[in-house]
C-alpha cells in the first residue's frame, strides 16, 4: 500500500480541509481525535479531479476553549501521525511568541519616538 499524505487545503467557517493521496481508488481508513476521543462527523469524499480524498473536519466546540487544542489526524491500520491541527485561544496567547513579538515592536516603536524626541530637544 502507498505511504497516505494529508494536506491542508484551509480552514473555513469552523471546518478543517484537507486532501488525502496515497491510498488510490480506495478511500482511506483515518482516525481524527481530540483528547484521544473520535470526532464526529468528519467526512471524506473522493476528490478524483485533485488526485485524492477530501478530508472535512467540523472543529468541535470542545476544542474552542482557554489553553491550546490539538486535532490529531492518524492513519488507523498503521498508526502514523499523518498531520494536526492546534487552535490556540484565551489566556495561553499570553505566552505566545507571536504575542511577544507584538509587545516588543510597540516598545520598540515607543522608544523610537522618545529617542527621536530627545534628539530634537538637545539639538
Amino acid at each position: 500500500m502507498n505511504q497516505l499524505v494529508v494536506t491542508k487545503t484551509r480552514l473555513q467557517s469552523g471546518i478543517w480541509e484537507g486532501l488525502v493521496t496515497g491510498s488510490g481508488d480506495t478511500p482511506p481508513v483515518l482516525s481524527v481525535t481530540h483528547l484521544e476521543n473520535p470526532l464526529p462527523d468528519v467526512t471524506l469524499t473522493d476528490a478524483k479531479d485533485a488526485g485524492g480524498w477530501l478530508l472535512q473536519i467540523p472543529v468541535p466546540v470542545e476544542a474552542i476553549t482557554d489553553g491550546i487544542q490539538t486535532i490529531l489526524i492518524t492513519d488507523t491500520e498503521t498508526g502514523a501521525r499523518l498531520n494536526s491541527f492546534t487552535l490556540i485561544a484565551g489566556e495561553a496567547l499570553g505566552d505566545d511568541l507571536r504575542a511577544e513579538v507584538d509587545l516588543l515592536r510597540a516598545e520598540l516603536d515607543m522608544l523610537k519616538r522618545a529617542f527621536r524626541r530627545h534628539c530634537i530637544e538637545t539639538a
